[in-house]
């Protein structure tokens, strides 16, 4: 990608002076993130029985699992072990914001959505005993993962993240 437009500039440009209002901004994405994902959590702890499905649509689904261990199912029954990794890591991330020598806006935004989507899982854990899965996409050839709103909101921080990183700031 060639060329320099200002949604680029003001992504990549370096905050270190101007840490506040992007902590600020990092603080707010967490917890609207884990707010809805809490909320999620809660109406179909409350409202599907666990393992029932109630169909939105042909191609999604809500359906009521449990996933007792990590990402895709992974380490059945081992859930603390990815709670406590999140914990570390999260905890990683914020002294990065806070102590980076050369943190960029898009930083800031991004690990919002991951953070909070990291932190709405972990507080399944502890709230439920584990991660609450519940949307599930059908019809998609090799596809059979359920999962939740948590994870949605920690991929739409990874993969801007990485784009953003790879192809616009590569230094």
């Amino acid at each position: 990608m060639s060329g320099n437009s200002p949604l680029r500039s003001f992504l990549t440009a370096q905050v270190a002076d101007q840490r506040a209002p992007y902590l600020v901004y990092f603080a707010m994405i967490s917890a609207a993130c884990l707010a809805l994902s809490q909320l999620g959590s809660y109406l179909v702890n409350t409202h599907i029985p666990l393992g029932s499905s109630v169909q939105i649509s042909p191609v999604l689904h809500f359906t009521h699992i449990r996933n007792l261990g990590g990402v895709f199912g992974l380490a059945q029954g081992q859930g603390w072990i990815f709670a406590v990794f999140s914990v570390v890591l999260i905890g990683a991330l914020v002294w990065y914001l806070l102590r980076g020598r050369q943190v960029r806006v898009y930083e800031f935004l991004c690990f919002g959505f991951i953070a909070g989507g990291g932190l709405s899982n972990v507080l399944d854990r502890l709230l439920y005993g584990s991660v609450i899965d519940f949307i599930d996409v059908r019809g998609i050839p090799f596809w059979h993962y359920i999962f939740n709103t948590a994870d949605t909101f920690v991929h739409i921080g990874l993969w801007p993240m990485l784009f953003i990183g790879l192809l616009w700031h590569r230094d």
